[in-house]
């Protein structure tokens, strides 16, 4: 997919008291963008791919971006909470929530308090559940490994496996490493998933489309599929050649199955 940068504008938005970075562009149905462990990247071909179609609205995760980060913030459960008063702010309603990895976390967080406002739910190759016993790895624990030597476990190609970072300005280098500094906040104990999460997913009850990298090494398509079995009449789309994050290697084919899946919401 050859595309330019989304055009968006980023504007500060105050909820009970924190401002939070939020990205918007594109126009139509809204929908809820919630980003990865290593924050929102607005040059990303598939978040113009989207804007095309949708409304996106990107929120930066409080302790991400530029977001204030509240000290009494320290789980995705307390995201989760927080992102609902937010919907409610922004007064989004009928929305499609998308959730990449860590986002798909915090949507899953959300779905199972509140699903009034959304009309469906997309998560892709997310954290958040554990299902097997304890001394059974589900998840790859990426914060036993600097954020420099994570893309050699999220991306299949072999190419984007050894990032550089020298072109980076230093404001850029600073977001990057509070990222991973709030990744590790709201991800470390337990490791990358909510003790409760595997109970409560019976309690989305909106339509719900699972996106997954074939060959994914961080959370495996059978981990996906605990994941299907536990959400009622959910679907899951399998990308071959693509890892953790499908949206970047293939954009294409991330962006027409979630259309795929918009599509047929009437229907259903």
């Amino acid at each position: 997919m050859h595309t330019q940068a989304a055009p968006g504008q980023t504007r500060q938005v105050s909820v009970t008291g924190t401002n939070i970075e939020v990205w918007e562009g594109g126009a139509g149905r809204p929908l809820l963008l919630l980003h990865p462990g290593d924050g929102f990247d607005a040059q990303a071909p598939y978040v113009a791919a989207l804007a095309s179609r949708y409304r996106v609205i990107a929120p930066s995760c409080p302790g991400f971006g530029r977001s204030e980060l509240p000290k009494y913030m320290r789980s995705v459960d307390d995201l989760s909470y927080f992102y609902l008063d937010l919907i409610d702010a922004l007064k989004l309603d009928q929305m499609i929530v998308v959730g990449i990895s860590f986002g798909g976390w915090l949507a899953a967080e959300i779905a199972v308090k509140n699903t009034a406002r959304i009309a469906a739910l997309c998560l892709v190759d997310t954290l958040g559940a554990k299902f097997s016993d304890p001394m059974t790895r589900d998840i790859t624990d990426l914060l036993s490994w600097p954020q420099h030597e994570q893309a050699q476990w999220i991306y299949h190609d072999e190419k984007l496996r050894k990032p550089t970072y020298a072109h980076l300005s230093d404001e850029t280098a600073l977001m990057f490493a509070r990222n991973h500094e709030s990744f590790g906040l709201f991800g470390w104990a337990p490791t990358l998933h909510s003790r409760h999460m595997q109970h409560r997913l019976h309690r989305i009850d909106v339509p719900t489309q699972l996106i997954w990298g074939a060959q994914d090494r961080v959370v495996t398509v059978e981990y996906g599929r605990k994941w299907q079995q536990a959400i009622a009449g959910a679907q899951m789309v399998v990308i071959d050649n693509a890892g953790h994050y499908p949206q970047i290697e293939h954009p294409d084919q991330f962006v027409a199955a979630l259309e795929r899946f918009v599509n047929n919401l009437a229907a259903r």
